[in-house]
């Protein structure tokens, strides 16, 4: 005679009413959409990035630079990236870091231009106050645990003098007549220094040189960097003028480098 299992005709009571099946994610009404365990991830570290940006003062105003490049972690990816930006006809802005994060930062820029052009009220957005506006905004995003993983160097004309500053992605911000990001910092800065001091009233054509010269030495020295680049001048007289795609003349040779 079979023994009666008082179980096999019992079934496990469900889960609560519009609960999680096992397994499953449930979104909670007023909660993140976000379906990620563990609730809403930052962003750890940059992924597509540009390296240096260098600047520099000379006698009628301010110039700077950055190559082409964009990188996807370690591998050379994007050959055609522009890392210089007009802001207005009195600034330029040029990036290193997060090519995303700049993208979203330039959108910011490019909707408080066009607010401004809309009030047409005489006044125009000057070199100090978008350095002032980015290192709030890049201290806002760093004491939120979520910074934009850049470093900006802010270039233009300001009462009529060359002002040239920077902003990283802490917030931290200073201005100098010779200013250089990333990998730049250490072999730029140097060189650039160096004719600076010798020279404070360098003309144009002899800032071009100098510049030139230090991507051309980061080429040589930082596996990120690449041999095409833009340059960005502003004048008072002039304006904002870019140059480029510009291409280094390098040469490989054995000892060529360590005979110069």
């Amino acid at each position: 005679m079979a023994m009666f299992n008082k179980f096999d005709s019992y079934s496990a009571p469900p889960f609560w009413h519009n609960g999680p099946t096992p397994g499953g994610v449930y979104n909670f009404p007023g909660g993140s959409s976000n379906t990620e365990i563990g609730g809403i991830q930052r962003s750890q570290a940059p992924v597509t990035t540009g390296t240096s940006v260098v600047g520099l003062h000379f006698k009628d105003g301010v110039i700077i630079a950055a190559d082409t490049l964009a990188s996807y972690g370690s591998l050379a990816r994007y050959y055609n990236v522009e890392r210089i930006l007009k802001v207005n006809d009195n600034i330029m802005l040029g990036v290193t870091g997060d090519y995303a994060d700049y993208q979203c930062v330039k959108s910011s820029i490019q909707k408080k231009i066009n607010d401004e052009q809309c009030l047409d009220d005489g006044f125009t957005l000057k070199p100090k106050s978008l350095y002032s506006w980015l290192t709030r905004v890049m201290y806002n995003r760093r004491s939120s645990f979520d910074p934009f993983w850049n470093n900006f160097i802010i270039a233009g004309i300001d009462d009529g003098k060359p002002f040239l500053g920077t902003v990283d992605k802490l917030g931290t911000a200073y201005t100098d007549p010779v200013i250089a990001t990333g990998y730049g910092s250490y072999i730029a800065v140097p060189l650039l220094r160096t004719a600076y001091d010798a020279n404070k009233e360098m003309t144009k054509e002899e800032a071009i040189q100098v510049i030139s010269k230090a991507m051309e030495v980061l080429f040589y020295r930082d596996g990120r960097a690449f041999p095409k680049y833009h340059i960005g001048i502003v004048t008072k007289e002039d304006g904002i003028e870019i140059r480029g795609p510009l291409k280094l003349e390098t040469n490989w040779e054995a000892g060529v480098i360590g005979r110069e």
